[in-house]
């Protein structure tokens, strides 16, 4: 499974990259804010919503601390998504973040 840092992860949106950013947390975890520009997919809800993933690119999926994250990523790429497991999760973000 690829991984990026949480400050790898901001250098490439701040640099304006076109990245697929998944927050896997629950929703009152997301409501103290996520990475701008993220979609909102609740690890127990991504069977029913992996539709909603574009398959074509990466996913960089984030979280609280990394493992929901690293579950998810191990469950895209049984479907044939290439996932990147942001290290560290939302504990370790120092960037921005949108309510």
């Amino acid at each position: 499974m690829k991984t990026i840092t949480t400050t790898e992860l901001q250098e490439k949106l701040e640099a304006g990259q076109p990245l697929q950013v998944i927050d896997v947390r629950e929703d009152d975890e997301v409501a103290a804010g996520m990475v701008p520009d993220a979609k909102h997919i609740a690890l127990g809800t991504l069977p029913e919503r992996i539709e909603e993933i574009d398959g074509s690119r990466p996913v960089h999926v984030i979280c609280r601390s990394g493992r929901r994250s690293e579950r998810a990523c191990e469950f895209l790429e049984s479907h044939g998504i290439e996932a990147v497991n942001v290290e560290g999760g939302m504990l370790n973000w120092d960037g921005e973040t949108i309510a």
